[in-house]
């Protein structure tokens, strides 16, 4: 799927600004697994985090987490690290359940550099 498919699936308008989109969907036993990431300059990021609607405040993780991380549908199928594996990370679910078919959506941007953040998306469905 594009990641214009797999953002309307989600329900998540991509930014205009955004470059280097990525998205997968991967089907499963009873539910499927929807990827969308894509960079976004860094002073956009709240906008775009404020059109999600998070139900609570999304935290701030400075560490990466030590514990292992195996998702069900890893971002590794981007060709990126997980989330959880980075350090300096804000994120959180933005909707659980969800409107239409999507069960859940989690959201995690990380500063790539002092201009541009990747945002990651991942959705069951």
């Amino acid at each position: 799927m594009t990641p214009a498919e797999v953002g309307d699936q989600m329900r998540v308008p991509i930014p205009d600004e955004a470059t280097d989109r990525r998205a997968a969907h991967q089907n499963g036993f009873q539910d499927d697994g929807l990827l969308l990431a894509f960079t976004v300059p860094t002073a956009r990021v709240d906008a775009f985090l404020t059109r999600l609607a998070p139900e609570q405040p999304l935290t701030h993780r400075a560490e990466a987490l030590t514990r292992s991380v195996k998702p069900m549908t890893p971002f590794a199928h981007l060709g990126l690290k997980e989330p959880e594996t980075l350090a300096d990370v804000r994120g959180g679910p933005v909707c659980a359940p969800c409107a239409g078919e999507l069960n859940s959506l989690e959201v995690a941007v990380h500063p790539i550099d002092a201009q541009r953040s990747r945002v990651c998306l991942r959705g069951v469905d």
